[in-house]
């Protein structure tokens, strides 16, 4: 049984979407499960200004996604990383046991999105290490099952969830 928090997260899921010029994207998934999502954030003065995601999957995983992205808009960067899966699902009123990795998934797409801001930021972006020697990085990865744009960073599609190559 779901909390009533849950269930409003879901139904009224906060902060949705893409931005467009991200300082920092984090992708993680289990496409197992079918739980997989996207953080985008933008940083000033090392806060978070906003913070948006796109989440394919399950009731707790959008309830989730929601939930940790406004515990998060407005929080320093190191706040932002202290959030914990254990924070996440008391702040929520609980998930059932078999949806707890959930919160986890939250917390560490957030992870990813500050770690690919950090190294950006430094220098080093993600996008250009995974690139082929001498090409240029990709803007967006065409999903070949529905054509959707995806980030390059993405490993799966977040309209259809077919993995991209």
């Amino acid at each position: 049984m779901y909390s009533e928090k849950v269930m409003d997260h879901f139904s009224n899921p906060r902060n949705v979407g893409a931005i467009e010029d991200a300082d920092g994207i984090g992708e993680v998934g289990n496409p197992v499960c079918g739980d997989m999502m996207t953080f985008y954030i933008k940083v000033k003065d090392d806060k978070l200004t906003d913070v948006k995601y796109k989440t394919f999957g399950c009731v707790s995983a959008i309830a989730v996604s929601s939930k940790v992205s406004e515990m998060t808009k407005g929080k320093t960067l190191e706040e932002a990383k202290a959030i914990s899966k254990k924070a996440v699902a008391e702040a929520l009123d609980g998930l059932p046991k078999e949806k707890m990795h959930c919160s986890n998934l939250g917390a560490q797409a957030l992870s990813e999105a500050i770690n690919d801001y950090e190294e950006r930021k430094n220098g080093k972006p993600k996008s250009a290490s995974k690139a082929k020697k001498g090409q240029k990085p990709k803007e967006d990865i065409t999903c070949g099952q529905c054509n959707a744009q995806n980030p390059v960073t993405a490993k799966f599609c977040m309209d259809c969830g077919e993995k991209l190559k």
